[in-house]
């Protein structure tokens, strides 16, 4: 199997992990559906950009929204926007419908929903659209920091 960047840095950190591929779809409702996963554990990765141009990134459930105002505020910044699609490749390295936590091309705060720790283990994007991964909060911290929190709406 083609293996993106995500499970090449997974690999190298010898963390255990599971890949989906799926054709076809793009929404995370979409790939959940078709790949008959529980839609609560599979999250989506976004990006935004502050009134003082930091950028966050932010894994909700794909059966959930981004809270730009709680986001915000745990972040501790005034407001928040989504990053726009054409500014996503230039600044973390990926695609809208590929993007990942792991692997982009610098490291911003990253705050995944606290529903999270409900689930043994997640699936998000594996950095190319058309394949996922699932893995343990636990492992995913020992690649990437980030935070739980309130996030979504």
């Amino acid at each position: 199997m083609e293996k993106t960047q995500v499970m090449r840095i997974l690999d190298k950190n010898k963390i255990e992990y599971n890949t989906y591929t799926y054709e076809g779809v793009v929404s995370g409702l979409d790939v959940a559906e078709y790949l008959n996963l529980d839609k609560s554990r599979m999250f989506k990765t976004l990006v935004t950009i502050s009134n003082t141009k930091n950028i966050y990134v932010f894994l909700v459930s794909v059966d959930s929204e981004l809270d730009l105002k709680k986001a915000a505020q745990v972040v501790g910044e005034k407001g928040l926007d989504m990053l726009p699609s054409a500014n996503l490749l230039n600044t973390t390295g990926y695609i809208h419908g590929g993007c990942s936590p792991i692997g982009m091309k610098k490291t911003f705060k990253t705050v995944i929903d606290e529903s999270a720790k409900m689930h043994e283990t997640i699936y998000f994007s594996a950095g190319k659209i058309g394949f996922q991964v699932e893995m343990h909060l636990d492992d995913l911290a020992k690649v990437i920091d980030f935070t739980l929190a309130d996030i979504s709406k």
